[in-house]
């Protein structure tokens, strides 16, 4: 594992933040936690590549808060296409009715 940012998934949107680091915590130390709210996944971030590597280990596919979790390596987000064609406002051109 090259990073030490855990992408963690399926998660209860009854999970919180300190249940996160509680759990993680028992692989290493945790430095960050961000739960992103209604959405139902989160990310930890461990202090080392070898941490975050056991953690994901330990804890892909357990329960937690009733759920299967999903553990991985976080990927960089990917670059949105700000050049999206179709829909949405601007003049339109044509077919002038004198109103």
């Amino acid at each position: 594992m090259q990073g030490s940012k855990l992408y963690v998934g399926n998660l209860s949107y009854s999970t919180t933040r300190e249940t996160l680091e509680k759990v993680f915590s028992n692989h290493g130390t945790v430095k960050d936690v961000k739960l992103i709210e209604g959405k139902g996944f989160g990310f930890v971030e461990m202090s080392s590549p070898s941490e975050a590597e056991s953690a994901s280990n330990a804890l892909n596919n357990t329960q937690l808060d009733g759920r299967s979790i999903k553990v991985n390596e976080a990927q960089p987000p990917k670059p949105r296409d700000n050049n999206r064609s179709g829909g949405g406002g601007g003049y339109r051109g044509g077919n002038s009715r004198g109103y």
